[in-house]
């Protein structure tokens, strides 16, 4: 039994480790830290976190607390399972997968000692986040700052969304079926079935906890519910506030102790995901999933391009026409045909996407294109990474050009396939709405930059998949505010926001190369 759990220990310090070290997860924490700042308006500004009946809440350690644990649970939820992702894969890929089927420790604490290390893995983001909250408590905080009140409502509201996101990542590396970009697109609606609790937990004035909520916004919605008369006005984020009203003040200990003990229940659920994943480990048998599987590159509509496959002679063309086409041009070109020809599916949704670009109004023309935006990004989230995936990137810095041209050639195939998607329907509103079809050519732009930077950093898609998929909750969600507006989705984007964005996606561009260079 000792050496079991001394196992166990071993397992979980490697992954989180292992983990900690990669740069992918230094970009997630800046990305939440960067939103959460966003999210802690300065209420100078006119914004606040929290506003109830129009009137705000002040900054004490209470609310920011509670405000940002809220926040916090929502993205890391969905980026902190895109992170635990994968290694499964890679020790398929890698060979290890034989030699730990082969050892004499059984799969129950190989799987625990991997999720105990997902668990200390998020812990250890959480406690980075909590820290620079505290920052910005020093900054724009209205009392002292109390580091018990925070632990306290960061437990409550985080620890089950930490168990829940582990229990799944572990669940989804150890069941075949769910390996690969499948079981991430299926995580991903598991996530806005979490969102769409949200409607329900505060109907009439009355809130209500949800056991299922790991994300623990129904819980943080009762809490305030028990101290604020909520009525029908509740405001969590960048929440406007009446200055003429006075404002609300939260008491330190806020949370009831039957919606604490609702937490732990929330927190035993969260563990059925690991349960499951115990009788479901394959433990790297060759008669339940097979290394090969780990390395194609996995669609979430694999079964319609096989359906498809048809209409992967359409990209024929556009391979002749790179070959013919001298430098980056013709490379970039023969991304975009290998993308398309890869994925016939996403030949047919750009055929059908057309002639609706060109009929549609100006108002139904914005959600139209966002979802253009969505399909497309779910696209491209691997084109900076196939080359590494295919064990080709070697082959590809030894040509002319190197790295370099390879990260500049993935970066304009990404753009390319971005305006054949959207450059119909930004024409159309650029008639009728100029600054709307800036912000979107402007959105696809940086988020080009964004995919083919991270990609290149980080060594895996699920970086940038998670990041842009909140980006894009967000987008939908946040209806106030010219930045959040990355698209043109509600029409308040404006010039100055969308050469925002563009001259971001510039600098993460620049970034890219410099780190190009670095590693060569």
């Amino acid at each position: 039994m000792t050496a079991t759990f001394a196992v166990m220990r071993t397992l979980a310090l490697v992954e989180a480790r292992v983990r900690l070290r990669r740069l992918s997860t230094l970009v997630t924490l800046l990305g939440v830290v960067a939103l959460s700042w966003l999210m802690i308006s300065d209420p100078a500004d006119g914004l606040t976190l929290i506003a109830v009946r129009g009137a705000r809440v002040l900054y004490t350690s209470a609310a920011l607390a509670l405000g940002s644990a809220a926040l916090a649970a929502l993205v890391l939820a969905l980026a902190g399972f895109y992170l635990l992702r994968g290694r499964v894969a890679e020790d398929l890929r890698s060979g290890a997968g034989a030699v730990i089927g082969a050892s004499r420790n059984g799969g129950v604490p190989f799987v625990l000692g991997r999720w105990c290390g997902g668990v200390l893995y998020l812990t250890a983001l959480v406690g980075a986040f909590m820290a620079t909250v505290l920052l910005c408590h020093a900054v724009r905080g209205e009392g002292p700052i109390q580091p018990l009140v925070y632990l306290q409502t960061y437990a409550l509201v985080l620890g089950p969304m930490i168990l829940f996101t582990a229990g799944c990542a572990t669940l989804f590396d150890a069941w075949a079926p769910l390996m690969g970009k499948k079981g991430d697109l299926l995580y991903f609606f598991v996530w806005v079935g979490q969102m769409a609790l949200l409607p329900t937990v505060a109907g009439g004035g009355a809130a209500t906890v949800v056991p299922f909520d790991f994300t623990g916004t129904s819980a943080v919605i009762a809490t305030l519910a028990a101290h604020f008369d909520l009525g029908d006005s509740l405001m969590l984020g960048i929440a406007d506030f009446q200055r003429d009203k006075a404002p609300l003040v939260l008491p330190t200990w806020v949370w009831p102790a039957s919606i604490a003990a609702a937490r732990c229940v929330t927190a035993l659920l969260a563990l059925v995901p690991l349960l499951l994943a115990l009788p479901l480990f394959h433990r790297f048998s060759p008669d339940r999933v097979k290394p090969g599987k780990a390395r194609i590159r996995r669609s979430p509509l694999a079964v319609v391009d096989g359906w498809l496959r048809p209409l992967a002679r359409l990209a024929g063309p556009l391979f002749g026409l790179a070959a013919r086409l001298p430098g980056i041009a013709g490379q970039a070109l023969a991304d975009v045909a290998l993308t398309l020809a890869a994925s016939p599916s996403a030949l047919a949704v750009l055929l059908a996407a057309q002639l609706p670009a060109l009929v549609l109004g100006a108002q139904a023309l914005a959600p139209f294109a966002l979802a253009c935006v969505a399909y497309w990004g779910i696209l491209v989230s691997d084109v900076a990474t196939r080359d590494g995936d295919a064990a080709l990137a070697g082959m590809g810095a030894a040509v002319p050009g190197g790295s370099a041209r390879r990260y500049w050639r993935q970066f304009v195939a990404s753009l390319v396939l971005g305006l054949m998607f959207t450059g119909i329907a930004a024409l159309h509103l650029a008639m009728v709405d100029p600054v709307r079809a800036a912000a979107l050519v402007s959105g696809v732009f940086a988020l080009a930059a964004f995919a083919t930077v991270l990609g290149r950093t980080s060594g895996t898609s699920r970086t940038f998949l998670a990041l842009f998929l909140l980006t894009l909750y967000v987008s939908v969600n946040v209806s106030r505010g010219a930045w959040a507006d990355v698209v043109g989705f509600h029409g308040n984007a404006t010039a100055a926001s969308s050469l925002a964005w563009a001259g971001l996606g510039v600098l993460a561009l620049l970034g890219g190369h410099l780190w190009n260079r670095r590693s060569d």
